[in-house]
């Protein structure tokens, strides 16, 4: 289908033909069509015709674009300027400017994207990724011809290069300079992944560097004139790798960049650490910052939305209510640090939110997730609380359709076992009982991506997958846990599976089913699980057990041999970071490389 893309220039670009790559990656050809006139532009790097481009984009200012094509980077002031490289360095599939390497398109910027426009659109910050040294995974490709064509790719295991990556800032008034933005000087980083790139100013931006070991995470700001990185946050543990859905997260500015706020794990009691809100002020002229807490409590918060310059209030979303909700929460920065919540009493029957705020923060979007199909309400802030606006989607036509279709029944339990308690989620049928519970199954379902620890699979945030198929169509009981390794329940739940992974997860997963068989409608001769990816590792580990319960399981791209999965998903999961590579590489051939 065409992709659209407007921008205040009045033109349009218009993307057809294009071709997957990886997963959020393609290549496309591009038309910009002027909306005031018939005139269009066929977007080409000079003197090459009918290009298909890796990506391109409109700037913050004006006509300016970006586009990139054999991972080369090209510059028009307007759309009928010409074309001016920026870089030249690239090779395709081997070194990427402003474009992910397929490492960091799938597990670190989860985006084909990496290049940054700064808010005035006069400067460009992107990523250079040299995959020289990364070794090579070939795939067979079965296109309907007699033989299979091969496609390779750099993919690094355990032990083996990683790409090395390079952050530039050009500068796109006047004559092309380049400068390199220079990592903290910190021994403990040695080779490091870039996380997290923002623009804090027109001349600033807060880059995340990682170690190799991922241990060591230190967030700094930038100056793209001169390339010194100034450090503001070090964070350092024994297992970050399974917070790692933090270190990408975006810290948030106030307009004179001099106000930093960014969550950080604080210990908070017997539970261990919990994400909370810390502001980071710089003085103009002063080397030193003041570091001060705004939220505390044995909760996450989970996603900070905005600041108020005015109010001096940071919004933000957290899980006080309960783990498995998210609410939309106000704090003052200055005096107490009140909070209250805002969406707790104005939802009805909603616990799962998620909210967007206008640049003026006169008036935000509240958008409902959970339990029940969307729902977006506009309202406007005041100075004394908020006062709804309009509805903007209550998708009434298709809560019509779902409301005449067999929809499962879902169920929150809790169930405690020895000092901790496991967050369950049962989906079941609701019509003809009799009938269904004579064939019900118990399934275990693990989602893709976020099964893996430090995540979170028991939500109220309405969703219709195949666990839901399943139950509605085939009589099925399916399943979700969250025990020890999950995530939003505390360092110490989550710091269990360090180095032991799925010792503890297979065992909460026997536990848990043991007390669910004890229900009378359960078959117990037909019990199955099924996982995908570290889920399907689990499930395996669940089948092969002594005290298994299970008569069958299904897994789909299970984890069989941790040797041979992603170097920057496993090694630090698994073994103590003064080993080095080598170390975990050896580590994992003797003690994980087998299915167990």
């Amino acid at each position: 289908l065409p992709q659209f893309n407007f921008s205040l220039c009045l033109c349009l670009s218009l993307c057809c033909s294009n071709s997957q790559v990886y997963e959020h990656s393609f290549t496309a050809d591009y038309i910009i069509c002027s909306l005031e006139t018939p005139e269009t532009w066929i977007l080409n790097p000079p003197e090459v015709r009918n290009a298909h481009l890796q990506y391109a984009g409109w700037g913050p200012r004006g006509q300016q674009l970006i586009f990139i094509f054999e991972n080369n980077i090209y510059y028009r002031a307007t759309v009928d300027n010409r074309s001016i490289r920026l870089v030249s360095t690239g090779k395709e599939g081997v070194i990427f400017n402003g474009l992910s390497d397929w490492l960091y398109e799938a597990e670190i910027f989860k985006s084909h994207i990496a290049h940054w426009w700064s808010p005035d659109g006069a400067r460009l910050a992107y990523a250079t990724i040299n995959d020289t040294l990364v070794p090579k995974m070939e795939i067979p490709m079965f296109t309907g011809s007699v033989y299979p064509t091969a496609r390779q790719y750099h993919y690094p295991k355990a032990g083996e290069e990683n790409p090395i990556i390079s952050l530039y800032v050009v500068n796109l008034n006047g004559p092309l300079h380049t400068v390199e933005m220079r990592r903290p000087e910190d021994q403990r980083i040695g080779e490091y992944y870039v996380t997290m790139v923002k623009w804090a100013t027109s001349t600033k931006l807060a880059v995340n560097w990682l170690n190799r070991a991922q241990n060591i995470s230190i967030l700094t700001l930038c100056v793209a004139t001169t390339g010194v990185c100034t450090k503001k946050y070090a964070m350092g543990s024994d297992w970050l790798a399974v917070t790692f859905f933090k270190q990408n997260e975006e810290p948030l500015f106030s307009k004179d960049g001099l106000r930093l706020f960014f969550t950080r794990a604080i210990p908070q009691g017997g539970r261990g650490k919990f994400f909370h809100i810390s502001m980071s002020i710089s003085q103009p002229n002063s080397s030193t910052d003041t570091l001060q807490s705004i939220t505390s409590g044995d909760w996450d918060v989970t996603q900070v939305l905005a600041y108020d310059e005015d109010s001096q209030l940071i919004y933000f979303l957290s899980t006080e209510d309960d783990p498995k909700r998210r609410h939309l929460y106000s704090a003052d920065t200055v005096g107490t640090f009140n909070r209250r919540c805002l969406s707790c009493d104005f939802t009805d029957s909603c616990g799962y939110v998620s909210g967007f705020f206008c640049p003026s923060m006169d008036y935000f979007l509240l958008i409902c997730k959970g339990r029940h199909l969307f729902v977006s309400i506009l309202l406007v802030l005041t100075t004394t609380g908020i006062q709804y606006v309009r509805d903007i989607e209550l998708n009434l036509n298709l809560r019509r359709t779902v409301n005449s279709m067999q929809m499962p029944k879902v169920e929150y339990r809790e169930i405690n076992i020895e000092d901790y308690s496991i967050n369950l989620l049962n989906f079941k049928t609701i019509l003809n009982l009799n009938a269904c519970f004579l064939k019900k199954t118990l399934s275990r379902t693990l989602p893709l991506r976020d099964g893996t620890p430090g995540s979170q699979s028991v939500s109220e945030q309405f969703h219709i997958d195949w666990a839901s198929v399943l139950v509605s169509s085939f009589g099925v009981i399916a399943v979700r846990f969250d025990g020890r390794g999950s995530g939003f329940q505390g360092t110490n739940l989550l710091h269990k599976v360090q180095r032991r992974l799925g010792m503890f997860e297979e065992k909460d997963q026997l536990d848990a089913l043991s007390i669910l068989m004890q229900e009378p409608y359960i078959d117990k001769t037909r019990i199955g699980a099924f996982g995908q990816v570290y889920g399907g590792y689990i499930t395996s580990l669940l089948l092969s057990s002594e005290d298994s319960i299970l008569k069958c399981a299904a897994v789909l791209s299970p984890i069989t041999d941790f040797a041979l999965y992603g170097m920057f998903c496993v090694c630090v999961s698994l073994i103590k970071t003064n080993g080095g590579s080598l170390s975990c590489r050896l580590y994992l051939r003797t003690v994980l490389g087998r299915l167990l």
